[in-house]
């Protein structure tokens, strides 16, 4: 599994044989990713800090998962290095983890804030860290599965180019996102690595889901020219297309799936 290959995948797997680290893989959009990544032939290690919910996703998906409070900066950086050794190898990485404890400016405590960004930033660093000197030695050596290098997809938010009342720290690290992967991608393509971000609009997920109303989402669904709010399945095409050979010249892109709400 750790070596190229020139056997054609089998029909529709666009990611056949490719290893790849999902996290905050346990419900909503990450486990939809997980899923989809799975259709398509990749081979997964899900990482998320439910336990019982990412080892049954994991078991329905006959993939391996592990257990870890992203916000734990030394335990990250072991079970990303864990999971690139149980995969043999890592084409793929999919930080999608992330937290929104709602708070107006004037009242957010720093505990908030720093744990906003410990998980939707700082575990970004880390897991790319140890992911991109892992593909960088597989492109030196010739062990990347699939023959266009390595993908680092991280998950931003409209969030992150609007801001929206009551998420300061929330918009503040979802624009560290885009501005990281854009860094990213200029430091890594030259180890054949691209590295892409994803800026959903509203999605109907478990979170918020026990505060939302459908006097909310029609509401919400008012913004978009498409008259609708995105589900899951929606994120995951998109970063199944920045994962597959079809974006092999896209890198350093912060991709709205955002029905138009947001169009820059």
């Amino acid at each position: 599994m750790g070596s190229s290959t020139s056997t054609s995948p089998p029909a529709g797997q666009r990611l056949y044989g490719r290893r790849a680290i999902v996290t905050g893989a346990a419900r909503g959009i990450g486990a939809e990713i997980a899923r989809t990544f799975a259709a398509e032939g990749a081979s997964l290690v899900l990482i998320d800090i439910a336990a019982d919910e990412v080892h049954a996703l994991a078991k329905t998906l006959e993939c391996e998962s592990a257990v870890v409070d992203l916000a734990d900066a030394g335990a990250t950086a072991a079970v990303t290095q864990e999971a690139i050794d149980v995969l043999g190898g890592v084409d793929l990485l999919v930080n999608n983890a992330g937290v929104l404890k709602m708070a107006p400016i004037l009242d957010m405590t720093i505990e908030n804030w720093d744990q906003t960004f410990a998980i939707n930033v700082r575990s970004m660093f880390v897991t790319t860290q140890v992911v991109g000197r892992a593909m960088r030695d597989q492109v030196a050596a010739g062990h990347m599965v699939g023959g266009s290098g390595g993908r680092i997809i991280n998950m931003a938010s409209m969030g992150g180019k609007l801001g929206s009342p009551n998420q300061a720290h929330y918009a503040a690290s979802k624009s560290a996102v885009i501005a990281f992967t854009r860094v990213s991608a200029m430091e890594l393509g030259c180890h054949s690595i691209n590295v892409n971000c994803i800026c959903p609009g509203y999605v109907l997920t478990e979170m918020g889901a026990a505060t939302r109303t459908p006097e909310m989402v029609a509401a919400w669904s008012a913004k978009s020219p498409l008259g609708r709010l995105a589900e899951p399945d929606d994120v995951a095409r998109m970063a199944l297309f920045l994962a597959s050979d079809d974006a092999a010249y896209c890198t350093g892109q912060a991709m709205n799936v955002s029905g138009g709400m947001v169009m820059h």
